[in-house]
This record gives structure tokens, sequence and C-alpha cells, in this order.
């Protein structure tokens, strides 16, 4: 009966995790359980805290982002994804104000 009651609770805490796991200056950020889309500006040095992990955007050459995801250097198409550190890292779409990142684990 224990079992059955802590699960709700437990479940809880997950969630309450992953969605208070989000955050940066000069970015926005969305996050759930399926992990956090962060719409970084295109221009500056913004940084966010995403899942325990840092992740910033380095630059945009064509139409590929140049990401730091928790220290590795990773390269992604728009609309591809990659792995960085246990972490899948898509780009939704790159505009001439934003670069839209997926990262989920």
């Amino acid at each position: 009966m224990t079992r059955r009651a802590t699960a709700p609770v437990l479940t809880a805490l997950i969630a309450l995790v992953f969605v208070a796991g989000c955050g940066g200056e000069g970015s926005q950020t969305d996050c759930g359980l399926n992990g956090c889309t962060i719409t970084f500006p295109r221009s500056g040095a913004a940084a966010v805290s995403v899942l325990g992990i840092e992740a910033r955007v380095v630059g945009v050459e064509g139409g590929t982002a140049q990401l730091e995801v928790a220290g590795q250097q990773i390269a992604v198409p728009v609309g591809g994804e990659t792995q960085a550190e246990g972490f899948t890292v898509g780009v939704e779409r790159v505009t001439d104000a934003e670069v839209v990142v997926r990262v989920r684990p």
C-alpha cells in the first residue's frame, strides 16, 4: 500500500525537477517533462542552465547552428538533431533575431 501512495508523489517531484530545471538570462525557456525549448538571441553571449547542463549558441553559419552543450561543441543543422553528453539537441529554427533549440534527455 505504501508503494501506491508514493508513486504519485515521486512522479510529481520528478516533474517539478524537470520544469524547475530551466532558466537563463537573455533567452526564453519553456520546459516540461519532455525537455526544454530555448529561444536564444542570435547575437550575444546568452547561456542557459537546462536540465542540469549549460547550453549556449556559439554562432550560426548558413543553416547550421554552432552550439556548446555541457562543454561539448556541436554543429546542428536546422531541423536536425545530434547527441551531446547524453542529451538529444535539435535546432528548430534560425531567424535573423533568434535561434530556437530543443534539449531533451
